[in-house]
Order: C-alpha cells, then structure tokens, then sequence
C-alpha cells in the first residue's frame, strides 16, 4: 500500500509538472500583449510600452520567462492580475470554497443516482426500471449543462419558486446548480454501473455464490456491486475533474462566484496571470483528486492489495 502510494505521489508529480510547462507554453504562444492590457492603446507611447514590457519581463526570452514562471509557482506566487494588480492565488483560494461546494454536491449527486440506477437496470435487465435507467442516463449525457440549467431555473426557480436562480449564500443557491451538474456526470455513471454489473453477474464466483445458497440481495449488493464499483470508481474520479471544469459554464449560469467565474471574467478581460493561476491550480486539484481514488482501489480490489 505504502509503495503504490509513493509511486502514485511521484508520478502526480509528473503531471503536475507537465500541466505547468503546457500551461505557460499556451499562455506564451497567444496572441496580444499583455502590456497593452493594462494601457490605454489611445494614449500609450511606444516608450511606455517598452517600460511597461520590461517590468512585466514580457521582453525576455522563453527560457528565462519559463524559469521564472516555475521558480515562482513553487514558492506558491502565482502572479498578479494586470487589471487591479491583485494577487492571483488568494483570490482563487478566496473563491475556490464556493466552487468545491458545487463540485462535492454535484458528485455526491452523480453517485448516488447514477450507481442506484445502474444497479437497479442491471437487476431488471430489460424490464421498465430499466428502460428507464438507460432514458435517465442518455437524458444526462446529451443534455447541455447551460440549457438543463437553464430548463430547472425555469421550473423550480420561477415556476415553483422551490429555489433561487441566483447567488452562491446558503444551501439553497446550492440545489440547483449541483443537481444540472449532477444529472450530467449521473448519465455517464449509470451507464457504467450497468455494463460492470452485467459483467460480473455473468462470472464464475457469483454463480458459485449462489449455489453455496447465499441469498440473492446479498450475492448482488455485496459480492457483485463491490466489484462492479471498482470502475465506476474512476469514472467518478475523472467526472469531479470534469465538474470542476464544467463550473465555469454553471457559475455563469447562476451567476455563483467561483473560480469558474474567474476564469470566465479572466478570459474576457484577457488577464493572463489569473487565467495562468486558476488552470494551474485546478490541475493540481485534479491529480490529487485521482491520487485519492488510485489509493482507494486497495479498500474496494482485495486483488489489489495481494500484488502489492
């Protein structure tokens, strides 16, 4: 357990570092100038600019823009924002709470429609629970996130007045944009819960289960739906990183304030510093994320922990 821990460690290592040279190189080859963001191109000299060029170290070249960019991520500066010079990390750290919120309900949503309905249309295969299930879950996947939130502002926001449209104070702001992110990541998980169970209903051990005589909830609920979760488990795990990337949309939507709608401002206003910040720390919190489910599979596999 130990070992896979620490390999697993160093290899999140990796792509952390990865996603920090992919996001600088990206930043880099845009188009613009950043100096001219911050001026006024009316009444900006080209001294000015020059000046301004240098203070940034925009005039650099790559490699020295690069070292300097890693040399301050890892002493955790992640810049300023060039339209109110604010630093960018304790603004994502000031808005990230909100966001995780989303993510954390949204996936709590996701699981538990999404392994509840892939089990139940594994069991009645064909029947109309399952017809059903498999409706839920293409519902999920193909539905837009800004149309179905738009669709539950509609009904259970001015319709039904149940919730808020708007706003990010209090539990109930939460419902509805988790439960649009929700539907979505539940479409996927449903699908998944259904093919692993159906699998492993059709192996050796589960008919050996049942002719020991053990009974059929317990066959089902224990012995094929721990196995059956092993990879639903990573697709949970990828769909929270997705979440993540899929506040930005629903913080727009419902006007909730997050690193989502930073990013969103960010990229309107062309502030590359926070753009910079916020990817890059939504990559970590991404890797840690499946770090956290790769330890996971050794409580859940006992095969995975005989070869460890």
């Amino acid at each position: 357990m130990l070992r896979m821990m620490v390999v697993r460690f160093f290899t999140s290592l990796l792509v952390i570092l990865g996603s920090l040279v992919l996001v600088f190189c990206i930043v880099y080859l845009l188009p613009g100038d950043p100096a001219m963001t911050i001026l006024d191109p009316a009444s900006a000299t080209p001294e000015m600019i020059a000046e301004l060029r240098h203070q940034l170290g925009v005039d650099r070249p790559f490699h020295i823009q690069f070292a300097s960019y890693v040399t301050q991520m890892l002493q955790g500066d992640f810049g300023k924002s060039l339209i109110n010079s604010e630093p960018v990390l304790p603004k994502i750290l000031q808005h990230f709470p909100a966001t995780l919120a989303l993510t954390l309900a949204s996936s709590v949503i996701s699981a538990t429609i999404g392994v509840l309905l892939g089990v139940l249309s594994a069991i009645h295969r064909n029947k109309a629970i399952d017809i059903a299930a498999r409706i839920v879950g293409l519902f999920g996947i193909s539905m837009p996130t800004f149309w179905s939130g738009i669709l539950l502002i509609l009904i259970f926001s001015i319709y039904l007045g149940w919730f808020p449209a708007m706003g990010s104070d209090g539990w109930q702001t939460l419902v509805l944009p988790a439960l649009t992110l929700g539907i979505v990541g539940a479409g996927f998980i449903v699908r998944m819960v259904r093919n692993s169970m159906l699998e492993v209903i059709n192996e050796q051990f589960i008919v050996t289960l049942r002719a020991k005589g053990i009974s059929e909830k317990l066959v089902m609920y224990r012995h094929a739906l721990r196995n059956a979760l092993i990879p639903a488990l990573t697709m949970i795990g990828v769909l929270m990183g997705e979440m993540m990337a899929g506040t930005v949309v629903i913080e727009t939507v419902f006007s909730r304030q997050g690193i989502g709608r930073v990013i969103s401002d960010a990229l309107m206003a062309k502030d590359l510093p926070v753009v910079q910040g916020v990817v890059f720390f939504s990559a970590i919190v991404y890797v840690c994320i499946n770090w956290l489910v790769d330890v996971s599979y050794s409580s859940i596999d006992p095969r995975v922990r005989r070869a460890q």
